[in-house]
């Protein structure tokens, strides 16, 4: 397919160092993500918060993140990146400096510091690849974005060890969320001296079929969209992964814990000073190894298998999500027996949920025609964040509260027994994940080839090649 799409231009070496400064702040970004899940079990006792309660918190940053990554696209096609890049981190930075100063009797405003967060680094998932995509082009761009999109599983088990490391050497929880604000300062610095000022690329509008191009409006282009039956089951078996990894990346470090005080191995934290974060430590050391081993493993997988079979990413990604659901169920069910047949399990199901994470990417650039991709790019983010892991976090929290209420009389073994009841949801939402890949299968060759056939529209780097001469 890539074939079809006119020579390649060589990248510049400031075309590199501009890539390793976005992914150091992505690193930063998806690092403030998981602060909260580092030290969730200091902060529901600092705030006094409840599963239900404290399920929301990540409710609440996703939803900001949802509503204004479409306000910071519809600005980054207008204005200057760089200047909305640099404002945004600057919001979710100093948001995050600001929050580890809340006192304990306004919980009500850590839920706002951690929406302002979600929205501030709404700008930063939105338009950072997008200047990815002016700089490369062809395989110079799917690689760039591989090594972009490697940072996610690293930046978020960084989070963990980090928030949950100064929690355990400081003797409180606030520590973690001053150190990311200097992270961010410094990558806002790199940002202003490194990153060339770019215009936005220049792209021919197309008209061959009056959508996505040539005047249609936005509701015209998600209706081509919809038709697109790769891109529609892709995106179900996207929305399922994120609905897994959201649930689990909260609240895992708890339900081990719990899992923990059932086999005696701790006090609890109502009877110690700081509550025990060594599994945020290991669980983020599970992340960053099986997020890289994952996503490097899934993309030479899917660039040997296409040789011999057109339909080879979504097998692939169908074959994580299947194999990541007994995975699950057994660290799951496991855990009350034996932790380090867990953590197996954990690390497995990670691996197993990685691979997917490029070549969905993938997917997308190559069944949908290039003048769509941008709608396309956010339609799939909305959709698989509202109603993947926006609700996934809460929704377990609720079902572990409703477990416990029917209880009566709250024992740790419970605590744990309803977490780990609630969790088998995600079992069966990674089955539905990989059917939905299975599907995309089907349609795949049919829709590639119908994006292939279409006009395309030149991406240039030119833009940032004519500041760089005046750097």
């Amino acid at each position: 397919m890539g074939e079809l799409w006119g020579p390649t231009k060589t990248p510049t070496q400031r075309s590199y160092l501009v890539v390793a400064v976005l992914c150091f702040l992505n690193l930063v970004n998806y690092m403030d993500w998981f602060l909260v899940a580092g030290v969730l079990l200091d902060i529901q006792r600092y705030f006094g918060l409840g599963d239900s309660t404290a399920g929301l918190l990540h409710t609440v940053f996703i939803l900001c993140f949802l509503f204004s990554a479409p306000l910071f696209g519809f600005l980054g096609d207008r204005y200057n990146r760089k200047i909305i890049l640099g404002a945004g981190i600057l919001l979710w930075s100093g948001v995050t400096l600001g929050s580890s100063f809340i006192t304990e009797s306004m919980a009500w405003l850590f839920f706002v510091s951690r929406g302002l967060v979600g929205a501030g680094t709404a700008s930063y998932s939105t338009l950072a690849p997008t200047l990815i995509a002016d700089l490369f082009e062809k395989d110079h761009r799917t690689w760039m974005l591989s090594l972009f999109y490697i940072f996610i599983p690293v930046g978020s088990g960084l989070g963990y060890i980090l928030s949950s490391g100064m929690a355990q050497a400081t003797g409180h929880w606030s520590w973690g969320f001053r150190v990311t604000p200097c992270m961010g300062a410094v990558g806002l610095a790199l940002l202003i001296f490194l990153v060339p000022k770019s215009a936005n690329a220049s792209v021919e509008k197309l008209e061959d079929d009056g959508v996505c191009g040539g005047g249609s409006t936005w509701l015209q282009d998600v209706s081509s969209l919809c038709k697109n039956r790769s891109f529609l089951w892709s995106s179900l078996g996207v929305t399922a992964m994120g609905f897994v990894t959201g649930a689990l990346s909260f609240w895992i470090p708890v339900f081990l814990y719990r899992a923990q005080l059932v086999l005696h191995w701790f006090p609890p934290c109502e009877k110690v000073e700081a509550c025990n974060t060594s599994n945020s430590r290991i669980f983020g050391g599970i992340t960053i190894a099986t997020g890289i081993l994952g996503v490097v493993t899934g993309a030479e997988a899917a660039r040997r298998y296409k040789k011999v079979n057109a339909k080879a990413d979504p097998l692939i990604c169908a074959l994580g999500s299947l194999a990541s659901a007994p995975c699950m169920y057994l660290a799951i069910m496991l855990a009350q027996d034996s932790i380090l047949a867990t953590y197996i399990f954990i690390a497995l199901a990670g691996f197993f949920l990685s691979l997917n994470w490029a070549v969905v990417t993938d997917i997308l650039l190559y069944v949908v025609k290039p003048a769509c991709q941008s709608t396309a790019v956010s339609l799939q983010i909305c959709v698989s964040h509202l109603l993947g892991d926006a609700g996934s976090p809460y929704l377990i929290g609720i079902i572990a509260g409703a477990i416990q209420g029917r209880q009566g009389e709250r024992t740790y073994l419970w605590d744990f027994r309803s977490l780990q009841y609630s969790f088998v949801v995600c079992t069966f939402v990674g089955v539905l994940g990989g059917g939905c890949f299975l599907m995309t299968a089907l349609h795949i060759e049919e829709d590639q080839s119908k994006a292939a056939a279409s006009p395309v529209q030149g991406t240039d780097n030119k833009n940032y090649v004519s500041h760089e001469e005046g750097l």
